[in-house]
């Protein structure tokens, strides 16, 4: 089964763009998609009800901002909004869904913001997170991470990390918790598969830098431990368009889908 995450930067925008031809093209299993800035009444019927597809959404209560998606072709046992915590439930970052195999969670993880004003919310998120992820992963689940997380974790996951080191998205504290996430027993699926530096997922629109593939990994796909050996591939699919980032994907092979 395939599993992609993209966080287009608004469902609408990229419907425009030829969203839905890619989606019957592409075909995965399961797509998991951040801020789509939109909830479901403001959705076309072809996003709410694509072919071979059941939708989900979580939406923010501020409008045109945040939301997450997932699509998927099997229906999961159990769809869960949020974290259960209000001040960040509001936002519309988190849909949890549980299979027979596994436990999916699509996130967007907050920015921290201009001036780094969001870096506590954005920590204090990522702590929430942690607590349930870890309370699963106790009970023996097996669990998919995957999004938008909002930082690079080392050097070799921007272009300019030297150029970054007090911007959000590559402060110690925020690539503190992905380590701590990582030595908890989850594995960054890509680097498990791709030692090697110079793959991006994201590129900033005003400097254009995307054309001189000056970007950052900042959308993973995370598994427990007990997973890793049913994951056959991790990649970045660079070249898809539409977005100020690109999707990213697994390859899983599993007895339930």
């Amino acid at each position: 089964m395939k599993i992609l995450s993209w966080n287009v930067n608004g469902i609408r925008a990229v419907a425009k763009k030829g969203f839905i031809d890619w989606l019957i093209k592409e075909s995965p299993d399961i797509l998991c998609l951040q801020e789509t800035k939109s909830s479901p009444d403001q959705l076309a019927q072809e996003l709410l009800e694509p072919t071979g597809y059941k939708t989900f959404w979580s939406s923010a209560q501020k409008k045109g901002y945040s939301g997450v998606g997932v699509f998927t072709k099997s229906a999961p046992n159990h769809v869960e909004e949020g974290l259960g915590k209000k001040e960040f439930d509001l936002e519309g970052r988190t849909l949890m869904l549980e299979y027979p195999d596994f436990v999916l969670f699509n996130i967007y993880f907050p920015n921290g913001g201009e001036g780094n004003k969001r870096v506590p919310f954005k920590m204090a998120f990522y702590d929430e997170f942690l607590k349930k992820a870890l309370k699963l992963k106790n009970q023996g689940k097996k669990i998919i991470l995957c999004g938008d997380v909002n930082t690079a974790h080392t050097e070799i996951d921007l272009s300019r990390p030297k150029d970054n080191e007090k911007n959000t998205g590559f402060l110690p504290e925020e690539r503190a918790w992905v380590t701590k996430f990582i030595e908890h027993g989850f594995i960054d699926t890509f680097r498990y598969f791709h030692k090697e530096g110079g793959h991006y997922s994201w590129w900033d629109y005003k400097t254009k830098a995307r054309e001189r593939d000056v970007g950052w990994r900042i959308d993973y796909f995370f598994v427990t431990e007990s997973l890793i050996k049913s994951v056959k591939n991790a990649f970045i699919l660079k070249n898809v368009l539409g977005s100020d980032h690109c999707p990213v994907g697994i390859e899983v092979k599993l007895p339930g889908l």
